[in-house]
């Protein structure tokens, strides 16, 4: 139980947690190509978030914006303020066919954190970018190890997800895509120290056809009686690009 306790956070502490995440995917049973979303047997959850090459069908001198917001109801604000921002992520070429070098503006303004830059990458990195920003932000509301809530996401993904198909509308036209949903959390042995957290919903939605295939990424909480504990989103804006 103590273990879980940590003080005095430091975000290299979480980068360094985060890393492991893609490696989730070495766990997890793999297709040897995603099928497509309309197929009977879907791909696992690692596959399309960590191994799949996101960038292959992104273009070389193209801008990928995301809209991102994060909010909760929690009294006091142990959040922050609510924030709305977006993620930028630039494009050229990679030394591969399906790799892209990747330079990243995540927030703008006094929001600006660092990021990136990424060479010759085939996946998307907004998904370790959106989990590591996340995980910063609970690890220090909970004064917990970043480490323990690392292990559990990954364990979620590997072990509690489903993967159902989904339609998405992109510029007026539905396309097929996948809707990775996991609650890590539920009937963990450390929930009583999540300030009521334990039911935290991660909710994924990639698509072949979008540019770098992450359509959203969703991280929602609530209380009992509905309150919002957090809402964390982020949407890919094709209209920016």
């Amino acid at each position: 139980m103590r273990s879980l306790v940590v003080r005095g956070l430091a975000a290299t502490s979480v980068a360094l947690a985060l890393a492991a995440l893609p490696a989730l995917a070495e766990d997890a049973p793999k297709p040897a190509t995603v099928t497509p979303a309309n197929a009977a047997a879907p791909p696992s959850a690692a596959d399309l978030l960590f191994d799949q090459p996101h960038m292959k069908n992104t273009a070389a001198g193209s801008t990928l914006t995301y809209d991102y917001l994060r909010r909760s109801g929690i009294s006091k604000g142990p959040f922050g303020a609510p924030l709305e921002d977006t993620i930028q992520l630039k494009v050229t070429p990679g030394k591969t066919t399906e790799g892209r070098d990747i330079s990243v503006v995540m927030f703008s303004g006094l929001n600006r954190m660092p990021a990136g830059p990424f060479e010759d990458m085939a996946g998307n990195p907004v998904v370790s970018l959106f989990l590591e920003n996340h995980l910063r932000a609970v690890a220090k509301v909970l004064e917990a190890n970043p480490r323990y809530l690392k292990l559990a996401i990954r364990k979620g993904l590997r072990e509690k997800a489903t993967v159902t198909p989904t339609k998405v509308d992109i510029g007026g036209r539905e396309v097929d895509g996948w809707r990775v949903v996991t609650k890590p959390f539920a009937g963990d042995a450390m929930a009583q120290r999540m300030r009521g957290m334990d039911d935290m919903t991660y909710t994924f939605v990639t698509a072949p056809s979008v540019p770098g295939e992450i359509v959203s990424i969703e991280a929602s909480s609530k209380s009992p009686d509905g309150g919002e504990l957090l809402e964390e989103k982020l949407s890919y804006d094709q209209k920016a690009g």
